[in-house]
């Protein structure tokens, strides 16, 4: 009996050191959590299987206006990181998650706590006063930036060189795999660009103004709204004045984030002869979107087919 309760007991023994080092090399993860999914997309290029990644808002959902849940605080909680799209883009929701959820390692100012747009090129950033009768203008610019590829390889290159300081011992394995996402990102770009350059300088109109950076880049040319103020819902002189705008330069495309109703902008399309399309400012926005290369893929594919059909 003795003989084989030692044996037993060397079995559980080993078992349990298994289990033990096998929690150990699950912890060693880092777990991330992003306000968004575009910030979760660049966090999970750089992090491949060293880290954890959560995305607090979805693809489909206006990032300015996220319902706070409990569930939130439980992730918040939990995070070695928080990786925030930054430029007050989230202010009415996030900043009272992270005072809430008593983690001290994502706190404002804490090593884990990360505002992305440090690293981003920034657009309309506001000159003089800045106040509530203007809309919902950020103060800061506009937190649209990750809709540049130049700001998507900013942006890793910054969160990679942040999980390499939390995790020394794989600083190394990060700035691997930044450096591949940004040869890969190279490729894309090259092939964005070819797609794009045949309709340089065509005149769109967007719902929002989330399309700055990506027009910037592949030069397109937003000529108007139909939020008549950043945040504030279409009204009827605004839309007539849009129109007419619309009818002088001759543009041919409205593009619509999809959480916008599509009413109005279905009323200007058929008063002007422009195509209205639901574009993705978000990885997410669409199921099969589920990359930073395929956000610009999917993109890109919906508005050269509609300035095609437009011309």
């Amino acid at each position: 009996m003795h003989r084989i309760s030692g044996k037993f007991y060397f079995i559980i023994s080993v078992a349990v050191l298994l289990c033990l080092a096998f929690g150990a090399a699950q912890a060693k993860k880092l777990n991330v959590v992003t306000s968004t999914t575009d910030m979760a997309a660049l966090a999970q290029e750089v992090g491949g299987d060293r880290v954890n990644v959560e995305s607090i808002a979805k693809g489909y959902q206006d990032p300015h206006f996220v319902e706070a849940k409990p569930s939130f605080l439980l992730k918040l909680r939990q995070a070695d990181v928080l990786i925030s799209v930054g430029l007050q883009l989230e202010i009415g929701w996030l900043p009272p998650l992270v005072t809430q959820c008593g983690n001290p390692r994502i706190q404002v100012g804490a090593a884990g706590y990360l505002d992305a747009s440090q690293f981003a090129e920034i657009l309309e950033k506001p000159t003089g006063e800045v106040n509530r009768s203007m809309g919902d203008v950020h103060p800061l610019g506009n937190p649209h930036y990750w809709l540049d590829p130049n700001n998507g390889r900013r942006v890793a290159r910054g969160i990679a060189e942040k999980l390499g300081e939390l995790d020394p011992g794989d600083s190394a394995y990060f700035q691997q795999r930044f450096q591949d996402f940004d040869k890969r990102l190279s490729t894309a770009e090259q092939k964005w660009d070819a797609e794009m350059a045949p309709y340089r300088g065509r005149k769109i109109v967007t719902y929002h103004n989330s399309a700055t950076n990506f027009s910037k880049h592949f030069h397109l040319d937003v000529i108007g709204y139909v939020e008549p103020r950043p945040g504030i819902p279409p009204t009827p002189s605004h839309t007539l004045e849009l129109m007419g705008l619309m009818k002088r330069e001759n543009c041919k495309l409205v593009l619509v984030e999809p959480y916008f109703d599509l009413k109005t902008p279905n009323s200007i399309g058929a008063a002007t002869a422009a195509k209205v399309i639901v574009y993705l400012p978000s990885v997410g926005g669409e199921p099969q979107v589920k990359t930073y290369f395929d956000l610009f893929d999917y993109d890109i594919a919906l508005l050269t087919k509609a300035f095609q059909s437009t011309q």
